[in-house]
């Protein structure tokens, strides 16, 4: 039986509208797979109370949510300073490693105040896009030159206050960053200049200085893994039982560049994923991203120890990195998930179709997802990975997050609502985001944001202050 199809509108049982915090109406709603018309969601406490189908007119002193609500949408892998780069790093051309020098630049310049400022536009800017929670891959530290800020968690902070402050969620996710490359002497290759800030020296301080940040409501505190080439091989087992210790998610950038495996291969003989296999990093909890030049043994270890990968095809593309194995890892029994990464675009709806289509590219067939399938790895499966099981579903006791999609703008007028998945996944864009809740807060009203009246010149104020 579909969720809710035993409680329609006026059965016994749920409890009488307006007895909630608040009401949401919804014209259309993605409901266990299926488009459903005309929804009552009754909201208390910041959770999904009640779900009542064929209300046919709004409840009195319902707010009405007109279009496609989905579950909000999960942004799992953000570098919120990398927003800054838009537009300069498509100038001329280069690979991943010109693109990361401009980076580099960027990074020097901020400050847990300037960062504070950048990544509230940034977090409002993921409202706008449908995003009710992000994984931010942390790993800007401490003050150029290495010396740590006297709270030795200011970055962080900043980060959590503003996201707090644009009104979404974030799983901070604490990154050991204590080398430059692998090498065959232990502690690896010394950080270079630009990457001091990075390094907290070593693993065990690095959870030293992490485990000072603590969960709230809105806030979940993980952990994050740079690269095999970030942190050398004998201190992945650290920063592993650190988030294990604390049921934490643990993120890692994985297998992303060739010349990280040749390395990987050359100094250790074994490739980045079956290294981090020998030193207890995959699992249920652990999420690689990007996966992209995996081998067939490297699949299966994912696969077989349910390590989640996290797709983030628009930067993939913009750094001409590949296309990873999506679809041989899902069927191994890795969990997929979407991030927009270094915000190239911050779109989910374009992650998803991306993969999709990139996979079309390489294979010359259609259909290697459905629009379910894509949809829930935007949702359900992306809240999971940062440690919010009870998120990315409409459905009883789950968080209220939702958010709505437009069926009249100019790229998805005339569709038909009961394909309401597929125009989201391959018409619409976050420009057709009309509303966004989080925790029953309405955030995103009509396309304006509730707290940020001025997104856009919040973000180019933010970004001309790093313009050197």
């Amino acid at each position: 039986m579909r969720q809710g199809q035993e409680e329609p509108a006026g059965a016994a049982g749920p409890a009488a509208p307006g007895t909630y915090d608040i009401t949401y109406w919804l014209e259309h709603a993605w409901l266990d797979n299926h488009v459903e018309p005309h929804v009552a969601v009754g909201v208390t406490g910041g959770r999904i109370a009640d779900i009542r189908l064929h209300v046919e007119t709004p409840p009195p002193g319902a707010t009405v949510l007109r279009g496609l609500t989905l579950p909000g949408l999960a942004n799992a892998h953000s570098h919120a300073f990398h927003r800054a780069l838009r537009g300069t790093v498509q100038v001329g051309s280069g690979t991943f490693w010109t693109w990361r020098e401009i980076m580099y630049g960027i990074a020097t310049r901020l400050t847990p105040d300037s960062y504070y400022t950048l990544a509230r536009a940034v977090y409002a800017e993921m409202a706008l896009a449908g995003i009710t929670s992000v994984g931010e891959f942390h790993y800007l530290h401490h003050a150029p030159g290495g010396t740590p800020y006297d709270n030795p968690n200011a970055m962080g902070e900043a980060l959590i206050a503003a996201a707090s402050e644009a009104g979404i969620r974030i799983t901070l996710l604490d990154t050991a960053y204590l080398a430059s490359g692998i090498t065959k002497r232990r502690g690896g290759a010394p950080p270079e200049r630009q990457q001091l800030r990075f390094s907290d020296g070593t693993a065990d301080a690095w959870a030293e200085r992490a485990s000072g940040l603590k969960d709230s409501d809105h806030v979940r505190i993980g952990a994050a893994i740079h690269s095999v080439r970030a942190v050398p091989a004998e201190q992945l087992a650290t920063v592993a039982e650190w988030a294990e210790a604390r049921h934490a998610p643990l993120h890692v950038h994985l297998s992303e560049q060739t010349a990280e495996n040749e390395a990987c291969l050359a100094v250790h003989g074994r490739t980045p994923a079956r290294l981090l296999a020998d030193h207890g990093v995959l699992g249920a909890r652990t999420t690689g991203v990007h996966n992209t030049h995996l081998t067939d043994e490297d699949i299966a270890l994912l696969g077989a120890s349910h390590t989640g990968t996290c797709m983030c095809p628009t930067t993939e593309r913009d750094l001409a990195d590949g296309i990873g194995p999506a679809t041989r890892l899902q069927r191994a029994g890795s969990p997929l998930s979407l991030g927009s990464d270094s915000h190239a675009v911050i779109d989910l709806l374009e992650e998803a179709r991306a993969m999709e289509l990139d996979e079309r590219l390489r294979s010359r067939s259609r259909g290697h997802w459905t629009a379910a399938a894509l949809l829930h790895a935007a949702t359900a499966d992306g809240h999971a990975a940062l440690g919010r099981p009870d998120a990315g579903r409409i459905e009883r006791g789950a968080l209220a997050d939702l958010v709505t999609i437009a069926l009249d703008s100019v790229r998805t007028a005339g569709t038909l609502p009961r394909l309401g998945a597929e125009t989201a996944v391959f018409a619409a864009s976050a420009a057709d985001v009309r509303h966004t809740v989080v925790g029953g807060r309405h955030l995103v009203r009509d396309g304006a944001h509730a707290l940020i009246p001025d997104v856009p010149a919040s973000l180019a104020e933010s970004i001309e202050a790093l313009r050197g």
